[in-house]
């Protein structure tokens, strides 16, 4: 496989990863965000959000500095017989489900805030549990909040360059993924390859957006009629 091919596969599998991950924990923190008046809403709202501000290069900063073998987390890990996560793929994981964290929770979060609670209270007079009206109810009701949080995790993911350059550096086959495989290519003047992924990259996120337009603009549309 040549380099090109297998930082595309390197990046696909990370992308995939990191949204399974990010629909698992993100969706309990979206529901309870969109549901509860408690006085941490709002720091932990922020603390979600704080990746749409803080410069990649200093999230990798701080991740590298946590997790590395001087950190407090590279310490404990090392003292249990791990290796640490620095300049692995499970490394780049960790740093992209932090990173893409706002891209799965705030849409959700948005979808879980439109579900009525005439159509959860009703639910409740049928004797259905919590747990079943949010399965039955919340769910079903946030497909789209879903849809959207999983297709921009995945592009978000794909997309990123600071934070996985600082985390996992630029190992071929293990943490080069297809961002700083380009990065490499204009830096050593390879402008012809450096094009093909770059168009490659660009013509994926158009059309992952216009599918995501269109597809959200259906539900809308089903919800409506």
């Amino acid at each position: 496989m040549s380099a090109e091919w297998q930082a595309i596969w390197l990046t696909l599998k990370l992308a995939s990863v990191t949204t399974a991950i990010l629909l698992v924990i993100g969706t309990p923190i979206a529901w309870w965000l969109a549901r509860t008046r408690h006085w941490l809403r709002q720091p932990i709202a922020a603390i979600v959000a704080l990746p749409l501000v803080l410069p990649p290069t200093v999230l990798g900063f701080y991740l590298l500095v946590l997790l590395g073998p001087r950190g407090p987390v590279g310490e404990l890990m090392l003292s249990l017989g791990l290796d640490t996560l620095p300049f692995t793929f499970e490394g780049l994981v960790v740093a992209s489900v932090i990173y893409s964290l706002p891209f799965t929770i705030q849409p959700l979060q948005g979808a879980f805030e439109s579900v009525s609670n005439r159509m959860l209270e009703v639910a409740g007079t049928l004797r259905a549990s919590a747990l079943d009206r949010f399965f039955t109810v919340a769910v079903p009701l946030a497909r789209s909040g879903f849809l959207t949080a999983a297709v921009l995790s995945f592009a978000h993911t794909i997309g990123e360059f600071g934070v996985v350059l600082m985390m996992g550096g630029n190992i071929p086959g293990e943490t080069r993924v297809l961002s700083v495989a380009i990065y490499d290519q204009v830096e050593t003047l390879q402008y012809e390859q450096a094009h093909w992924l770059a168009g490659g990259m660009l013509a994926f996120s158009f059309v992952v957006l216009v599918t995501l337009y269109l597809v959200n603009g259906r539900l809308g549309r089903g919800r409506l009629s």
